[in-house]
């Protein structure tokens, strides 16, 4: 009988003849969390997809071995009959069907009848939530009702409602309050204590050395390393990941602050289901050439309400006025910004910032189409110089310009958003929680792209709920609460704990 509970040796997944995954292997034990680390693009979603079969037996090569004898999986279906589920870094829920329906989705209690149970479902569904610590859940109304964070939870009790004995967990905590991640954090540690094994997909490394007992690190879709946890250090781990020391995180360069570029004056949002309420309340501020200037917050601060108003792209009531080189702008639509050079990358890359079917290069080349039009004809080889010269600048890693946006890992993803708002050349350039989901290696080449713009002159206003990097990265940092400006400090010796009292609304607002 072997030790392990799952075995998987000499995984490779290939896709048009390249590899994307080439003989790795990985093992755990049931009660163990496995962290696995490795920078975007590395494998690692692939591999779980394997395991999953989301790609199916026959389409990999390699052996799987679950609780000792072989598993040929050739659906999602029977890997979660044998115990294994996985919770996609995208949430997979359906946002108009309550709690409990989601719950039971594909796996609905009926009654003699052969209709649906309801009261059993919720009845079940209530008792999920109580273990998950959320008895104030009402399963019975729309998922939509709840918060990211919630609707995370929820995805779990999908899972234990399957009687998973192997959680896989990918990116669970990118769009979860602190809060909301503690209570993550410590439902794994219980978990574990029940004999329910866990891997652990994940760049944020703190969390990875609070509950994984064992990390296996991959690079380039081969095998790095596997060490106990108690062995290892966030330092070690990132060593391994990109394969070279990384001792400052934050590339810091110096660069020129010039005059002010552009103003924002007296700006006010309404919401969107709530249009009585003041979501950003009367915020002004200015922005130097050649500034990094941060914007931190608690959830709800109105950091993304603001920038999408200055992007043109708020849909509830807005008034305010936005001056750029000392000129009153209009700003009606994205379109508009980008033509008088502000360039947004939005904090919802799936649903603001790709289109998903689309290939890579043409999802770059999208903010810039009237450049290689000639005659209402498009210029085919001067858009794909574009492109290849994007591909190359951002280090996207895409086996073709031309696969599907969708096809690559969340990190490749954001570079090519990012690419996009960078080919219009902005004079300032908005980026909402810019490296969210990334892996370090990869947030370092985005820290080094910014200082590069910044020393070129360009404006760049960053919203971040990363203190570290915000602290990283700032010159200056704006500190909004309850869609009010609650502080604009020099990042001289600024602190966390400061940005935090000037959050939660117990600090004067200091003098730009």
């Amino acid at each position: 009988m072997s030790e392990y509970l799952l075995e998987m040796y000499d995984i490779t997944k290939e896709f048009s003849g390249v590899k994307a995954i080439d003989g790795i292997h990985l093992q755990v034990r049931a009660g163990e969390c496995v962290g696995l680390c490795g920078e975007n693009g590395a494998g690692k979603s692939t591999m779980m997809k394997v395991l999953s079969a989301v790609y199916p037996f026959g389409t990999w090569t390699g052996s799987i071995l679950w609780e000792g004898k072989p598993l040929e999986a050739r659906s999602i279906r029977e890997t979660e009959e044998a115990g294994i589920v996985i919770i996609h870094q995208e949430l997979m829920m359906v946002p108009h069907l309550s709690v409990a329906e989601n719950i039971f989705l594909g796996s609905e209690l009926t009654n003699g009848a052969g209709f649906m149970d309801y009261e059993a479902m919720n009845a079940r569904a209530t008792e999920l939530m109580k273990q998950l610590k959320m008895p104030d859940i009402n399963v019975a109304l729309p998922v939509l009702s709840y918060s990211g964070g919630k609707q995370q939870l929820i995805e779990i009790a999908k899972a234990l409602n399957k009687n998973a004995k192997l959680l896989i967990l990918d990116e669970p905590t990118s769009a979860l309050t602190a809060s909301e991640t503690a209570t993550l954090l410590e439902l794994v540690k219980e978990f574990k204590a029940r004999g329910m094994a866990c891997v652990y997909i994940s760049h944020k490394l703190d969390e990875v050395a609070e509950i994984a007992d064992t990390v296996t690190i991959i690079r380039d879709g081969t095998h790095v390393a596997t060490r106990p946890m108690a062995e290892l250090d966030t330092n070690s781990i990132i060593t391994m990941m990109v394969g070279r020391e990384m001792k400052n995180l934050f590339p810091r360069e110096d660069h020129d602050i010039g005059e002010v570029i552009f103003e924002a004056r007296n700006i006010t949002c309404w919401g969107t289901t709530n249009t009585e309420r003041k979501v950003v309340d009367d915020v002004s501020f200015q922005l130097r050439r050649g500034e990094i200037l941060g914007v931190a917050g608690l959830v709800g601060a109105g950091r993304t309400e603001l920038a999408s108003k200055l992007f043109g792209c708020w849909p509830g009531d807005h008034q305010g006025q936005i001056f750029l080189e000392g000129k009153e702008i209009t700003v009606h639509s994205p379109a508009d910004a980008v033509r008088q050079g502000i360039c947004m990358v939005p904090e919802d890359r799936k649903r603001q910032g790709i289109v998903p079917l689309m290939g890579v290069g043409y999802n770059i080349t999208m903010s810039v189409l009237g450049r290689y039009t000639k005659n209402h004809l498009i210029d085919a080889e001067a858009e794909l110089a574009a492109i290849q010269h994007e591909i190359l600048r951002m280090k996207i890693k895409t086996a073709h310009p031309m696969l599907p946006i969708a096809s690559l890992s969340g990190g490749n993803q954001q570079k090519a958003v990012v690419g996009k708002m960078l080919l219009p050349e902005p004079k300032v350039l908005i980026l909402d929680e810019p490296t969210r989901g990334i892996d370090v290696g990869a947030k370092y080449e985005i820290y080094k792209l910014i200082f590069e713009l910044a020393k070129q002159g360009v404006a760049v206003l960053m919203i971040s709920s990363e203190l570290p990097e915000v602290l990283g990265i700032s010159d200056r940092v704006l500190v909004m609460g309850e869609g009010h400006l609650r502080g604009d400090f020099p990042n001289n010796g600024l602190s966390q704990e400061q940005i935090l009292t000037a959050a939660i609304g117990k600090a004067d607002k200091a003098a730009a």
